[in-house]
Order: structure tokens, then C-alpha cells, then sequence
């Protein structure tokens, strides 16, 4: 398994709109192959960061998913909502293989 963690820098004042883009987008990575765990939004501390977590079982997924940015009419309309309201002002990428109890030692997301 492959576990993206995506870091947010967003903008307070829009956290309506980012919570569009975020439900929009759990739908999108569930449908297509992933697991989303989630997006995890300002409660205390700093205001402006965010972050997601979602899965694959494969980098060969995550890949396959991949291909349709840009491409699909509802990943296009997805990453509307963020363009147009400017709710998130960048983003950093990071892939993790979990170690979860019970699991096997040695990487796993190939």
C-alpha cells in the first residue's frame, strides 16, 4: 500500500470552498481505485494549513489514477473549485508506506 499525504496552505477566509474541494475530492480517489482517509482542517493553532491522506493499493494505481487529471470531465470540475475560489494557495505532496499493527516488515507499495 501507498499513502499520499497532501500539506495544505490555505486560506482562512475560504475554508467553505476547501471543504467543497476536499468532499469533491474523497468522492473522486474512492471511485477510482483509493481509499481516502480523510482531510484533517485548522481546529487550534495555525489557521492556514490542511492536510489529506489517501491510499493505494499499488504505486501501479495511485499511477492509473493519475491519468485522469486533465482528462476527466469530474477531476477537471474538482480542481475548479480550487482554482476558482483560491482556497488553496499551494500544496506538497509526500508518499508513505504505512506501518500499521499487524503488518508485515519491509516496504509494501510496489
Amino acid at each position: 500500500m501507498l499513502t499520499c499525504v497532501v500539506e495544505y496552505v490555505i486560506d482562512p477566509a475560504k475554508i467553505e470552498a476547501f471543504e467543497r474541494f476536499g468532499r469533491r475530492w474523497m468522492e473522486l480517489v474512492d471511485r477510482h481505485g483509493g481509499s481516502h482517509h480523510g482531510y484533517f482542517l485548522p481546529a487550534e493553532g495555525a489557521s492556514d494549513k490542511a492536510l489529506a491522506l489517501f491510499s493505494f493499493p499499488s504505486l501501479a494505481a495511485y499511477e492509473e489514477y493519475r491519468t485522469l487529471f486533465g482528462q476527466d470531465p469530474e477531476f477537471v470540475e474538482a480542481d475548479r473549485i480550487r482554482d476558482d475560489s483560491g482556497c488553496v494557495l499551494r500544496y506538497e505532496r509526500t508518499f508513505m508506506r504505512p506501518l500499521l499493527p499487524g503488518s508485515p516488515p519491509g516496504p509494501s507499495y510496489g
